[in-house]
Formats: structure tokens, sequence, C-alpha cells
């Protein structure tokens, strides 16, 4: 099977493998597991800030890290289609508390001009808001990469307005990549943010939240309370690290292959090539006779598996373990399913 429905599916490489086995280990909830304790400090020190915590998904970091920036009752201003808010089951509300509201949706393409006009100070009747919600790269934008202007704009308002910014940066080693934009550079512009090892980079499990000192000891206790609290979890981080030692320069790779199958299709009128920037390849099937969840079973009896992300729309995602076979069987494929 070529498997292009997430970059979550890949596997532990053999280094990898190698590396968990031999990792030093204690008590992480005691705070004496050396390994992951190296980790947090290792991508602290990537995004410039003070501290970070090992959690075991990236849904959980993102909900601690927002806990610490909305309290119950405030506000999170976040896009309509934000991971945050479509794939994380109402976790905001149910878990801190938290109110949501959101902008008209397109991808990483944000006016911040709208957002500002959304602000609401604090002051009855109304619900304040407390922060804002940035997704890096945007997953159901295709992988687009929100500009570094746009951020520092974002910033400045939030700043205004004495309200935080958080960032869901699950793929921003992706961002970091396709723009060049350093880690440090995205990391002063956000109190706090959740980057994730088990999507590109290729990390069995575990996502990080950063921020400050002050912020992280929060964080703990928030983890603890919904039970990630972990033992002897260097074992994760080990794979972690060798991630980012190993298998984040060459992100390139899959962003290559999936410019290649987004010019590939391109002639089915379902994607448009130049707004692929990174790892994920969006099929718009509005305008096609096939939707999305037809296209991908059509295809899975074909040995490709792709995701429906929504009715017309279908995912192709690069990664680790997708190879210059799998791809050209992926195109070969689908192209003989969209010519119809």
């Amino acid at each position: 099977m070529a498997d292009l429905r997430s970059d979550t599916v890949t596997r532990p490489t053999a280094g990898m493998r190698e590396a968990m086995a031999k990792a030093a280990v204690g008590d992480d909830v005691f705070g004496d597991d050396p390994t992951v304790n190296a980790l947090e400090a290792h991508v602290a020190g990537l995004f410039g800030h003070e501290a970070a915590l090992f959690a075991p998904s990236g849904t959980m970091a993102n909900q601690i890290a927002l806990q610490l920036v909305v309290p119950p009752g405030g506000e999170l201003l976040a896009g309509a289609d934000a991971h945050v808010v479509t794939y994380e089951v109402g976790a905001a509300a149910m878990l801190g508390g938290i109110s949501t509201r959101t902008w008209q949706p397109d991808g990483a393409a944000i006016d911040v001009e709208v957002i500002a006009g959304m602000i609401r100070p604090a002051g009855y009747p109304s619900v304040p808001t407390a922060a804002i919600a940035v997704e890096q790269t945007h997953n159901l934008g295709g992988g687009g990469v929100v500009p570094l202007a746009t951020i520092k704009h974002l910033r400045a308002v939030a700043d205004k307005h004495a309200i935080a910014l958080h960032c869901d940066g699950a793929r921003i080693w992706h961002a970091h990549i396709a723009d060049g934009v350093t880690l440090a550079e995205y990391g002063a512009l956000f109190d706090t943010l959740s980057v994730c090892l088990s999507k590109g980079l290729g990390a069995p499990v575990g996502s990080l939240i950063v921020g400050s000192r002050e912020k992280i000891a929060r964080a703990r206790v928030i983890r603890k309370r919904l039970g990630g609290g972990m033992r002897q979890v260097g074992i994760l981080a080990a794979a972690g690290r060798y991630a980012l030692d190993h298998q984040l320069q060459r992100l390139t790779e899959d962003h290559e292959r999936a410019r290649i199958i987004a010019e590939a299709l391109a002639p089915f009128g379902v994607i448009d090539p130049e707004r692929v920037r990174t790892n994920l390849v969006p099929l718009d099937l509005s305008k096609h006779d096939l939707d999305a969840p037809t296209l991908a079973a059509r295809a899975a009896e074909r040995g490709v598996l792709i995701a429906a992300m929504l009715p017309q729309t279908a995912r192709l995602v690069t990664h680790l373990d997708l190879d210059d076979e799998a791809m050209d069987q992926a195109i070969e494929v689908l192209s003989d399913l969209l010519n119809t």
C-alpha cells in the first residue's frame, strides 16, 4: 500500500529504535528522567523560550497551552477550520471552560485587521478575549505557511490589547524549512507553542508545550490533571530527539514529492501546484464527479490510501516512509481515477 493519509503513519527507523533502546530513563513525574529533561531543554532552546514540557499528544499539548493563556470563561479567537476548533472534539470548552469565537477560514491567508476587530475587552456583558491561536502550518489550508510578517502583525495586535498569542505548531518544522524562518524567530512571537514530533519528524509519539518557566510549571500540573503524567518516558523522548537530530532537514524531500504530485494532478483541475508549499496536497473535488469518500475508497481498492477530510476535499500527505515508487503509484492510480 502507498499510504498518503497522514505523516502520522510513519514507523521508527532502525537508528531511532536503537536510540530508544539505549535511552537513560527515570521517573518523569518526579522530574528525574534525564532523556526527557534534555529533550525539553533542547526544544525550549530551539524556540528561544525558557522551558518546555513533553506531552503524549498534540491535542493534549494544545489544550494545556490554551489553559495557560485563557482562563475559564475567557475567549479564544481562532480560524473556523483550525485544529483546536475542528479536530480536538470540543476539548477547549469541555476541559478548559474556554469560549471560542472564529473568523472565516482562508487557510494560511489571515486577515489581521478582521481579527483585531473581533477582540472584546473585559467588562459586562461581553466575554473577554484572552488569546488568539494560529496554526503553522495550516492543516485544512493545505499545509500553507502563515507569513512571518502576518505573525508579527498579529503579535503587535495582541500586545496592543494585552492578550496572548498561541501557536499550534504541529508542523512548524515544515514552515521553518519552507520559508527559512528560524525556530527562534517563530518562538519570539508566541507566548505558548505546541510542537509535534510524531508527524513530519517521524517519531512514534509526542508533542511539547513551549513557554516561560512559570507557564511550564503550571503546565506540568495541568498535564497530570489530564492524565498525561508518564514515568520512564525517556524511551519516547529519545525517539523525538533522534528525529530532531536526523530527520528535520530531510523534510525538503517531502516538500519536493508533494509538489511533484500536485503538478501531476493539476491537469484534472483539482489542485493548484503553486499553493503547495510543504507536504500536504489538498484535492478540491467540488467540480469533479467524484466526492472525497468515493475517491478515497476507489484509490484504496488499488493500493493507495488517502484521507477524505471533507465531502469535497481529499488530502495527500508525503512523509518519511513514502518513497519515489509509492509516489509514482499514487500519481498513476489517482490520475486514472480523476480522468473520468
